[in-house]
């Protein structure tokens, strides 16, 4: 497909353009080009279920500063459920996780400020 893979491309000083002698590296650069501006609503979710996470946060006051602890604990109790005298329980009583759970919710927009 002619295209150039990010580890390939940032790395391998001595690529040609295909059937030519021009080096590929000067018009590969890794600062980007590209920018843009978060909102208070921009949030990447290392977690699961991140319709979850937009209702809930739709539900918030956006200058709630725990908007964001809150919603990861709630994606958590969505993944175990509630003890009940069989186990962890979601929702149809179908079992929740017995596993360890982790959610990250980082917010972006503090990505926008600059020191």
């Amino acid at each position: 497909l002619a295209t150039i893979g990010v580890t390939r491309g940032l790395g391998d000083h001595n690529l040609k353009v295909h059937d030519s002698n021009i080096y590929i590296k000067p018009f590969l650069s890794f600062y980007p080009l590209a920018q843009c501006e978060h909102g208070a609503d921009d949030v990447l979710v290392l977690g699961t279920d991140a319709e979850a996470v937009t209702c809930f946060l739709t539900n918030c006051d956006p200058d709630d500063q725990h908007r964001y602890t809150m919603a990861a604990q709630d994606l958590i109790m969505r993944a175990r459920g509630v003890l009940k005298d069989r186990g962890w329980r979601i929702s149809n009583d179908r079992l929740g996780s017995g596993d360890d759970i982790s959610v990250y919710i980082i917010p972006l927009m503090y990505g926008n400020k600059q020191n």
